[in-house]
């Protein structure tokens, strides 16, 4: 499916569950997570082919393949929270939603905590410190 297929999908959906909010929200928010769940799953099959040209420039760079794994980790994160913050906005949670973006963004951070740390102590280094 290409990018036409994936927003005439979600248009679709949006425009059913508006339809259906008012006879029932809760079908409504139903369509709403389907649309999302199946879009989702069309993106992660695109992931593949991005993922080996990403691990191809990182082993044309010579970065340490610790590198591509922050990476890759980071970009989970981002896709899932931002996927999951959607839906609890859809169902009226944005309390919620801002709680999973917090986890998402102080998960990132820890993620890159070695990173920090490995660029940190090169820059000492070349200081001479």
């Amino acid at each position: 499916m290409n990018i036409i297929g994936l927003c005439a999908l979600a248009i679709t959906g949006a425009l059913l569950a508006l339809w259906l909010k008012n006879t029932t929200p809760s079908l409504s928010l139903l369509v709403t997570l389907a649309a999302g769940v199946v879009i989702f799953g069309v993106i992660l099959s695109f992931i593949p082919s991005a993922v080996t040209k990403i691990q191809e420039l990182i082993t044309a760079t010579g970065l340490s393949s610790q590198y591509g794994g922050i990476l890759f980790k980071t970009l989970g994160i981002c896709f899932l929270c931002q996927f999951s913050s959607d839906a609890c906005r859809d169902a009226g949670q944005n309390a919620l939603a801002s709680k999973v973006e917090l986890a998402g963004k102080l998960m990132i951070v820890i993620l890159a905590l070695p990173m920090v740390e490995s660029i940190t102590s090169t820059a000492t280094t070349l200081i001479g410190g």
